[in-house]
This record gives C-alpha cells, structure tokens and sequence, in this order.
C-alpha cells in the first residue's frame, strides 16, 4: 500500500448471522473459502459484539457509533433520523467515494406508520399540539423516511434519493427472501422477464424440511439477490474513479429467514452433518422463565411461525434450520468471492482495508429456540469481524479484544482522514490501528 495514499474500505455485511457459522470461526461443517481469505490477510475477533441483537437499532450503532439509547433507534419500526451525522457522511465529507450495494434497514421496509398512532383525545384532556405528542420532536411522519417501503418502490422510476444517510450511490434490496423488492425487480425484470412468476412461498418447490419458514425458492442461483448484489458490487469496482478514495458497503438480506437458499445451494448440506444443539440432549436444562413462555407458545400453537421473533424448536427442526442456513452462508460467500477477484482485477486490493461482519446472530436451536429476540444470549449477540488492513504486515490472525460494532464507524473514520469529530464518542477499539 501507498503510505501516503488513503485507503478504500470494503464493508461486507451479512443478516442474521452468528459468529461461530464460518470456517474461520472454526464451524466444523461449513466451508466458507473466500470469507476465510479475508481473515487469512487479517484478524478475526473472538469477542465482538452487537449493540442490539435486531436489525434496525444495531445498524444504527453501526452508523453512528453510537447506542440505541442515544441516536433513538430503540427497536425495529423506527426510522434513524436523516439528522443524524453518520460515519459515511464524515467520509463523504473527506472527498470519499460511499455506495452502499444491498440491505439499508435504515428505515423502515413495511408500510406500517413510523410512530404509534395516538388513540382519541378522552373527554376533559388537553391535547398536544402536533410535534408535541412525543418526547422527542421528530420529522419521521416526512415521505423521505419511506424509501424502503413496498408502497415506494410500486411508483414509476422509484429509487434511493441520495446522498441517504452519506452514501452517494445506492443499489437497494429493501426485504428479505426470494422477494426482496428494490432496485432487485428491474434488475430481474431485464434478465428474465418471466422470473417474477418464480417468487414467493406460493410459487416454492416441493421439500420435505419441517421447519418453519422453509421455502425451497423457485429462481435459481443466477437470478437470486445474493447474486444480483455481488454483480452490481463488482460493477461499482470496475467504474470506480482511480483517483478518489471509496467506502464500500455490500449489505446481504442473506442468512436471514426465510430459510430459502436457491439452486445448489439449498440441499448442499443436510440437517444430518448437524449435531443436535445441546438443550437437546439434556434432561436436567432448565431454562428462564423467558424461554420456558416462548417454548410454551410453540407447544401450545399460539407462536407466530411467520414472524421476525424468536420461537421454540424441535431438534430436527434445528437441525433443518442449520443447513439451510449453511446452504445461504455458502451462497454469499461465493457472491463475496466474485467481488474479491473484482478488486484484485482493478488492482486496489493493496489500497483496501476489507471487513466482514453482520448486524446480530441466530439462536439455531440454542436453548431450543429459533431466530431471535431479547433473550441476550451469545448466539445473537455475538458476531464475527474480520479486519483486513493491508497496510499492516504482522497484525495477528485472531484477538480475544472485546469490540462492538460501535467501533467500526470510529475505526474507519480515523483510519482515513484522522477525524477528531464530536460525534464519535466511543472508543477506539481496534487494535491494529495502534500500529501506524
């Protein structure tokens, strides 16, 4: 690397995956060959956390650097005000290059209303005036907070207004699946202008997998949004302006449920290479009342099985869902693949810190629960993160520091422009930015 260049920064990201299901993490059956690359040049970390084991409020955390206490994302269904200054923006702002390719989740991907609908005024109440009705005052009622909604995306030409939360070019997927809306339907459109007729649970392939959220997709490898994310990924590479610097996010709706991993890649492994998690094989585990309500549910047929929150398994079921995971984690990793041999074909891999991470885990069967929640066990808030700084010759190949995903946002802006902004209040964890 040019000492006296900036470098570019890769950020892969991925959903709903835990730390221990890569090869480098050790997973006894998976193979991850191109991930693993990454951390062959870089460090894993052993003990990196979320700030919040759900999808919005820790991809929050991610850009701003900051809790969910404090930039206000409490919990999926609010929006992260567009006032908020993000670590993309400080980047843009030092002449970067952002895009962001895939998954936001910056706002909110349903059409349910970002603030909770106030019931009538009672009789002999005093009611607010409006911008007075919450704590704190807010603009989230504002159109611009609806660009990840299917109600968007059905209008002529829609597309991501930018520079969105700093990024100044965005490829959107807005859901997860084999219909995962956005800028992905165009691209479908073009490739096969039948292949809609493909997506959907009702449109699925017959299987014989029990668990629930199990859809064997209908659109094979080629036309699947892994593959459309790591095409227009290599895409952004090769157009890249040479002479600017660029940050990089390739954010995966992959490992996420539905459990639908496409083509090859949905029977590649099978629910018997998985040993049975071990609440399973336990008769004295006895878990929290809190696991024990959630059990409960499944057993009594009061559980949501098409939901987003954690339910109760059976054994085979975890099992089922291990492999269809794998069989998803597998895909991406080839997607990441192609989007490796792009940089190296644009000869700036020298120049580019890469990175792996996701936005919080999976239960799989731990404590013989499924997807995930606020139960705060190791499965969902432990996640893997891979730092590949080309700079550094001797960084070590793993760390036992204990990181957030807080201090990504802070890492990355001081290792580009030295940045001293009162927005970033966390510290600065990543050990082998020491070394200059």
């Amino acid at each position: 690397m040019n000492a006296s260049r900036r470098p570019n920064f890769i950020l892969f990201i991925t959903d709903q995956h835990r730390a221990d299901f890569l090869g480098c993490y050790g997973h006894p059956v998976l193979r991850t060959p191109h991930i693993d690359s990454i951390a062959a040049r870089g460090t894993s970390f052993d003990k990196f956390h979320v700030a919040s084991p759900v999808c919005q409020p820790n991809r929050a955390s991610l850009m701003t650097g900051r809790m969910p206490s404090v930039h206000d994302v409490r919990s999926n269904g609010i929006p992260l005000s567009m006032n908020s200054v993000t670590f993309v923006d400080l980047l843009r702002d030092a002449g970067y290059r952002t895009a962001l390719v895939g998954k936001s989740h910056l706002q909110n991907f349903t059409d349910w209303d970002a603030l909770v609908r106030r019931p009538p005024p009672r009789d002999g109440f005093h009611e607010p005036a409006p911008g007075l009705e919450q704590a704190l005052r807010n603009d989230l009622a504002d159109p611009k907070y609806e660009q990840e909604t299917p109600g968007y995306w059905k209008k002529p030409g829609a597309h991501v207004r930018t520079p969105f939360y700093g990024f100044d070019h965005v490829t959107l997927v807005r859901a997860h699946g084999d219909d995962p809306g956005g800028d992905y339907d165009r691209w479908l459109d073009e490739r096969d202008p039948l292949a809609r007729k493909l997506l959907g649970m009702e449109n699925s392939l017959p299987h014989d997998y029990t668990v629930p959220q199990a859809n064997r997709t209908a659109i094979p490898e080629k036309l699947y949004a892994t593959n459309f994310l790591g095409e227009r990924a290599c895409a952004y590479l090769d157009s890249a302006d040479p002479d600017a610097p660029f940050f990089l996010m390739v954010s995966f709706p992959d490992p996420h449920h539905p459990f639908n991993p496409p083509g090859k890649y949905w029977d590649m492994y099978k629910p018997e290479q998985f040993e049975v998690p071990e609440a399973y094989r336990r008769n004295d585990w006895q878990p929290p009342q809190l696991v024990q309500n959630i059990i409960k549910a499944r057993e009594s047929g009061k559980a949501n099985l098409t939901g987003m929150n954690t339910i109760g398994v059976s054994a085979r079921e975890a099992q089922e869902a291990r492999a269809l995971t794998c069989g998803m984690i597998a895909c991406v990793d080839d997607a990441i693949g192609d989007v490796l041999r792009a940089l190296d074909r644009t000869g700036r891999r020298d120049d580019t810190v890469v990175m792996f991470t996701s936005d919080h885990g999976d239960h799989l069967g731990d404590h013989r629960l499924m997807l995930k929640g606020a139960e705060q066990y190791q499965s969902i808030v432990r996640v893997p993160f891979i730092w590949s700084d080309p700079q550094i010759s001797d960084q070590p190949k793993r760390t036992d520091a204990l990181a957030s995903t807080m201090d990504i946002s802070a890492t990355v802006d001081r290792k580009s422009t030295r940045l001293n902004s009162s927005h970033i209040t966390i510290s600065y964890a990543v050990f082998c930015l020491k070394k200059k």
